[in-house]
């Protein structure tokens, strides 16, 4: 069982600090800490949406429509959370 649950939690802390990461620099882009025009903050963020916009759009069709708030990382967020702290233990038998 621990060679599944390893693994599987260790997918969970990956995904958990890439949202922590495009969250955090969402922030910091609209409170125009960093700057989009920066050839390395495009790269960056272009790259955390690519890779996290298949997570998000299913959440997104889902919810209903807060244009200038988007929810999606929120609830994805807490998704996570929450099969990486409660879901797998009990799922696995930890407990």
């Amino acid at each position: 069982m621990l060679a599944i649950y390893g693994p599987l939690q260790l997918v969970l802390s990956v995904v958990y600090m890439i949202m922590i990461a495009h969250i955090i620099m969402s922030w910091l882009i609209n409170f125009q800490v960093l700057n989009l025009h920066q050839p390395m903050v495009q790269q960056i963020w272009y790259g955390l949406n690519r890779l996290l916009e298949p997570v998000y759009r299913p959440i997104r069709n889902f919810l209903p429509d807060t244009r200038p708030l988007d929810l999606a990382p929120l609830v994805a967020l807490l998704v996570v959370i929450s099969l990486r702290a409660y879901v797998l233990p009990v799922i696995f038998g930890f407990a």
